[in-house]
């Protein structure tokens, strides 16, 4: 590698950190406010509330780390903007999975059997409750946690998007 593609690198290097880094610390802030309404609030999650998380948790790893290493020139640009790119498309994922959720939630369509009804053990003689995915705990303005994570989640996702494809050309 020559000196003057050296430079380039390093120069292009941090234009690349932003959105990965914003999509990590975004998806870390959602995170942490799901597990204080879930610890501090006494909300307990749903099958579907998981879901949302593990994109979410993708996203912070992908977009931290990948904007960390990319801060720091271990990564070229190209890896940080593919990280980068991961990142966001989680967001999306996410995103998407709250609005599927918040569907379930107002019976627009039926949800996963295993989380809106009755749940049964077994060797068990009584029946017991789970958490259903189908009625909100916690609704704002009528939105519940599930739709405020698909409108965010969506939003953030095409803006960072947005960022990353004008980088790009």
């Amino acid at each position: 590698m020559s000196l003057s593609e050296t430079r380039k690198t390093a120069a292009a290097a941090p234009r690349e950190t932003v959105p990965a880094l914003l999509a990590g610390a975004y998806s870390l802030s959602m995170l942490l406010g799901a597990w204080a309404f879930q610890y501090l609030g006494g909300l307990a999650p749903c099958e579907m509330c998981i879901w949302q998380r593990y994109p979410h948790a993708a996203a912070i790893w992908l977009g931290l780390a990948g904007g960390i290493m990319g801060a720091l020139r271990l990564l070229p640009p190209e890896i940080v903007r593919a990280l980068a790119w991961c990142a966001v498309l989680a967001i999306a994922i996410t995103g998407a999975i709250g609005v599927f959720h918040a569907g379930v939630e107002w019976k627009f369509w039926p949800g996963p059997p295993a989380c809106t009804g009755f749940g049964y053990v077994p060797g068990q003689s009584t029946d017991f409750t789970i958490v259903r995915c189908d009625e909100a705990q916690w609704r704002l303005l009528g939105i519940s946690l599930a739709g405020y994570n698909g409108i965010f989640s969506l939003i953030v996702a095409s803006v960072l998007g947005r960022i990353l494809f004008r980088r790009s050309t």
